[in-house]
């Protein structure tokens, strides 16, 4: 370990000499620009014989005497380029073989052709030095592979590994493909408050902070919901939101506390025409992503195409416990009751203070996790979310429904509740259970309650964590490995 550290101070006080030796004789060590004529992956398109100027940072470098190789790289491709001492002036390539090392970033002038090995290549004409790179790239440029020094150090990670590029990039089109399709269906994107009054939109624990000019203790948004159906309010037809949420929660593989959501809402329509508007969403996504609707996830085979299964939430938990669990309101009583079954022991349910709560922890251990292909959850318990709209036969059963898959939630949606007096109740009933010490209930948010009070069209909702789909389109086994700098210890 000593010698490795050894190794990489000499080499920095190197790349430091190279530098103050470059300036003492008037070279400008880190050019303002570079006129390029193509992007590396532009000029591997273009025919044998044309004459670029590319850019991009070495990455390989290998001389041999009066003539080497080298390759440059940017984030969607690398190329090979010539260097000979027949191209360029003795003291031209004298300068690129003495001053000019792997990671720094080159502009370089040539004109295409291919080696008696079939490899594209650019005879260099001209190499200049753009920016000098103080330290090296991890050794031997194998590519970082300690999973904390790639999340902290995301550039090198970039740099040295193909799939993350391919996942970075993944995300980028991801964005632009959602953007592109739900504005192409009616949508408008609107943005709504990040730094909120009140905690509402859904079951989390939020982030607070101190507003110094309105002496007022705020929150990160834990979701954009309550918002997004404030303007459907002021008149606006169908809307969606791109950005960021905090919930100050635990970590996991499907789980960071600031991440992704994308929600829209759609006037007039209920449920059932959301499952068909995502399902449809979702498989030409994966279309244009993957060319088919057959995916692998971490081993498994995903076919997302056909008719998905439907699994009654309520009449598969009444079925796996053996009685009705929605008679019961009160907590000690329900666990009572389920501890009966022999299913769980009261362990289990330590910490858990709601009915939800407790019904949501049989729901994940003994249903979700059992799921493998895309599978529509429908007809939840009320009292798992308290803005949903209750159902017309049994106002015990909302009119929601989940996309899993592999065990995991894809999205969240239900027809809305604008019925401002059931919602007032359902709302005040989260803010006592707030004060009797459940820091995931939401609160009243009377200015929420004050846009519906002056009436709201019928509505439904969708959101889901683009994180959490980045996962499974490109097959990574935690968030982590789709954001490119999640936070660390």
């Amino acid at each position: 370990m000593e010698n490795k550290t050894q190794d990489l101070s000499n080499e920095v006080d190197i790349r430091h000499q190279k530098i103050n030796e470059l300036k003492a004789s008037g070279e400008i060590v880190f050019k303002e620009k570079f006129d390029r004529t193509h992007k590396i992956s532009q000029a591997k398109s273009l025919d044998i014989g044309t004459k670029v100027k590319i850019a991009g940072r070495i990455i390989f470098r290998r001389i041999m005497g009066k003539f080497g190789f080298c390759k440059i790289q940017d984030i969607e491709g690398a190329i090979q380029i010539s260097v000979g001492i027949n191209e360029l002036q003795e003291t031209e390539y004298n300068f690129y073989k003495k001053m000019i090392d792997i990671g720094d970033f080159i502009g370089v002038e040539g004109e295409l052709y291919t080696t008696q090995t079939g490899e594209l290549t650019i005879k260099a004409y001209k190499i200049v030095l753009l920016s000098k790179a103080l330290r090296p790239l991890p050794e031997k440029f194998h590519g970082l592979t300690d999973i904390e020094a790639r999340y902290r150090q995301r550039y090198l990670d970039l740099i040295s590994n193909e799939k993350t590029r391919e996942v970075m990039l993944g995300r980028s089109k991801l964005t632009y493909f959602i953007r592109n399709y739900l504005t192409n269906n009616g949508f408008l994107e609107v943005e709504t408050p990040i730094l909120q009054s009140a905690v509402c939109g859904a079951s989390a624990k939020p982030f607070y902070t101190k507003h110094n000019a309105l002496d007022k203790i705020c929150n990160l948004r834990i979701a954009p919901e309550t918002y997004l159906k404030q303007v459907i309010a002021g008149g606006f037809d169908r809307v969606f939101e791109l950005g960021k949420d905090f919930r100050n929660e635990g970590m996991d593989t499907q789980h960071l506390q600031e991440f992704t959501m994308l929600e829209w809402y759609a006037s007039y329509w209920n449920f059932e025409d959301n499952i068909k508007f995502y399902k449809k969403f979702l498989q030409d996504m994966l279309i244009e992503f993957k060319g088919t609707t057959k995916i692998e996830y971490q081993g498994q085979i995903l076919d997302f195409d056909g008719e998905w299964q439907r699994i009654d939430y309520v009449a598969e938990l009444r079925k796996i416990l053996g009685f009705d669990f929605l008679e019961y309101d009160k907590r000690d009583d329900l666990v009572k009751k389920v501890l009966e079954t022999g299913l769980f022991t009261q362990k289990d349910f330590y910490g858990i203070k709601t009915v939800g709560g407790i019904i949501d922890f049989i729901y994940k251990r003994k249903i979700r996790v059992n799921i493998v292909q895309p599978t529509i959850l429908f007809n939840y318990p009320t009292c798992l979310i308290p803005l949903a709209r209750r159902n017309d036969k049994d106002n015990r059963i909302i009119d929601a429904f989940q996309v899993i898959a592999v065990g995991n939630e894809l999205c969240k949606a239900y027809s809305e509740l604008v019925d401002p007096i059931v919602q007032r109740e359902a709302l005040e009933e989260q803010a006592q259970a707030k004060i009797d010490g459940d820091d995931e209930a939401m609160e009243l948010d009377e200015d929420f309650m004050l846009a519906m009070e002056h009436g709201m069209p019928p509505i439904s909702g969708l959101g889901f964590g683009i994180d959490r789909l980045m996962t499974i389109l490109f097959d990574q086994p935690s968030v982590r490995d789709v954001v490119l700098f999640p936070l660390m210890k």
